[in-house]
């Protein structure tokens, strides 16, 4: 069963018409990267300490469900944003380019349909699940005492399914880069998790490995980064209210992204190896 969903993933991005630039034949993803973690994994009881009280496990949200049942598995992707549109979001300084932000807007759109397409794959094969960023009591806490949060974080779930680890702008480093979009499904189909490769939470981030790199923070227009990390509400006022302003209406769309920060950078389509790989230092770790 866990070979033929991720089959199904892996045809639906290659194959959908959704996954494509409107009037062309190019995607906005590439082939994704699938990962599983088990619903019951400790790290979603610490999330509630690291991030707040409001973020729900997968045993949470699946009491919300008529009638309550008892989850397994997360199944979490990373989509790869394509490598033209990372291309040409290369060459901007101040705001996205248009592929950029039609990736964010249409792309993500494509997302949440993939997201409905392996609900409605498991539910017809007898399971139950559901997509916790599309679930009724998915919430948005602006104020949080770390800065706009919400019940559920895509980039959590796919850590804990061993998809990649944090960096310094709080994004996720997959071993495909940073740029990328992250959707999940919980179901009670018992899937086996898989593992996570890394010597901790940030090791494939060069400036918290090795203390190197930080070229986000001089790729970021209005200073939102820094070596003490990402000020998520100088972030959120530029990308949400800013960019769209400059340059929605111009590229058609309503959520444009920014993307800056996760292109032209050292992680933005791999785990960059720096003076340690995070395997190295891993094993370094365990002998």
């Amino acid at each position: 069963m866990r070979d033929t969903l991720c089959r199904m993933i892996m045809s639906f991005v290659g194959e959908e018409r959704g996954n494509r630039f409107p009037g062309d034949d190019a995607p906005y993803f590439a082939e994704p990267l699938i990962g599983f973690a088990a619903a019951d994994d400790p790290l979603f009881t610490q999330y509630k300490a690291v991030i707040g009280s409001f973020h729900l496990t997968p045993t949470e949200l699946a009491r919300e469900e008529t009638p309550p049942w008892q989850p397994a598995t997360v199944i979490c992707w990373a989509l790869p944003i394509s490598e033209e549109t990372r291309r040409g979001n290369r060459a901007e300084t101040t705001y996205p380019s248009r592929a950029w932000a039609l990736t964010r807007e249409h792309g993500e759109a494509f997302n949440a349909a993939l997201r409905r397409q392996v609900v409605r794959f498991l539910v017809d094969a007898g399971h139950h699940a559901f997509a916790p960023q599309l679930h009724p009591a998915w919430r948005e806490y602006p104020d949080s005492p770390v800065g706009i949060a919400s019940s559920w974080s895509e980039r959590h779930a796919a850590y804990a399914a061993g998809l990649g680890t944090f960096s310094l702008n709080d994004a996720l480093i997959t071993p495909r880069g940073i740029a990328h979009r992250l959707g999940s499904v919980v179901t009670d189909l018992a899937i086996e998790p898989s593992k996570r490769p890394w010597s901790d939470h940030r090791s494939n981030c060069l400036w918290y490995r090795e203390g190197s790199c930080g070229a986000c923070i001089g790729r970021c227009p209005v200073g939102a980064l820094s070596r003490e990390g990402h000020d998520k509400g100088i972030c959120r006022g530029y990308v949400y209210g800013a960019v769209p302003a400059a340059v929605g209406e111009r590229y058609g769309v309503h959520c444009t992204g920014c993307g800056l920060c996760q292109t032209k950078v050292p992680c933005e389509d791999r785990i960059p190896v720096g003076k340690v790989s995070p395997l190295a230092a891993r094993l370094g770790e365990e002998s």
